[in-house]
Formats: structure tokens, sequence, C-alpha cells
């Protein structure tokens, strides 16, 4: 039987826009879709997922991104910002944030989110960063034991808005 492919991280380019795209209303759907009205999610999906969106996040210096492909087919994505979301939480003097890390619903649990991780984990050191925070649903079990294995643990209580809908979270956090 033949060895499958390498997974290779890279920069995403113009030309992978439309697969980010899909991607990330694919895993925010997948997760989450059954939480929220349309009213609330339709919107929502198309401020942060759409071509255009991406497209200025991908421009703007204060954000890295990874993606994971296998054989041309993009797996996953990784989008990091160099700024603080909750100041008001920081502990350190440098804190940066793990804004998205998704992996297609039917590769997950293949290492994929493991290697984003890892370089993401490799980018904030790199930046400089002395503390990384992210958030997550506190309803999500295997995202919140996937970020304790990082070595993060939650240090607040925050919420994350969909439309109209406020998700309770938990701000999770490891200094470096």
């Amino acid at each position: 039987m033949a060895e499958p492919p390498p997974l290779i991280l890279r920069p995403p380019v113009a030309a992978d826009l439309p697969a980010l795209s899909l991607l990330g209303v694919a895993a925010f759907v997948h997760k989450f879709g059954d939480l929220y009205r349309p009213e609330d999610l339709l919107p929502f999906l198309a401020e942060t997922y759409s071509e255009a969106a991406l497209a200025r996040a991908l421009a703007d210096p204060a954000n890295r991104f990874a993606v994971a492909e296998r054989g041309g087919l993009l797996l996953g994505w990784c989008k990091l910002a160099q700024a603080c979301p909750f100041p008001e939480h920081a502990r350190g003097r440098r804190t940066m944030e793990l804004k998205q890390l998704y992996t297609a619903p039917r590769a997950q649990g293949g290492g994929i989110g493991a290697a984003l991780m890892d370089w993401a984990m490799a980018q904030f050191s790199a930046l400089g960063a002395d503390e990384v925070q992210l958030s997550v649903w506190q309803h999500n079990p295997g995202a919140q034991k996937f970020y304790r294995r990082y070595g993060f643990a939650p240090v607040a209580e925050v919420t994350f808005q969909v439309g109209g809908q406020l998700d309770e979270e938990f701000l999770f956090a490891r200094m470096l």
C-alpha cells in the first residue's frame, strides 16, 4: 500500500482564497452551525470567511497564516494575530492571539491540528510573544482538551458574538 503524501505547511497565496473560505465555513458550520439562527449565522459567515474578508486578513501584516495541505488538497488553516484580544486579562507584556485553527471535518484526528498548533507556537516564539491567548466555547470539551495538551489553561470567562447571539467562552492562555 502506498504511503500518503506528506503534510505540507505553507503560507497561503491569493489562489488559496476560495479553498480557505470553503474550509472555514465548513469547519465552523460542522461544529457550531446548529447553535445559531440563520439570520445570525449567515452574516457572520460572510463577514468572517468570505474571500474578501480573508483577503483583507491575509494582507494585514499583523496577522500570520499557515495552510496545511496533502496531495494538493487544503486540509486546514491557522491564523495568528500579533495583538492582545483581552488586555484586561493579559499577564504578559507582549500577548498575542491564536485567532482561528481549522481542520476540514473529514480530516479531523489526522494530526493536522497538531501540526498547525506546533507551527503557531513556533511563530509566537519567533515573534517575541510572552503570552498567547485564545477563546474556546465553554461546551467544546474536545477543543479544550486539545489546547490543554499545549499548556493552555482557562484564565477568564468571555463572550463571542455571532449576530445577535453571545456565546459563553473560556479565555485560555499560556505564558511562553
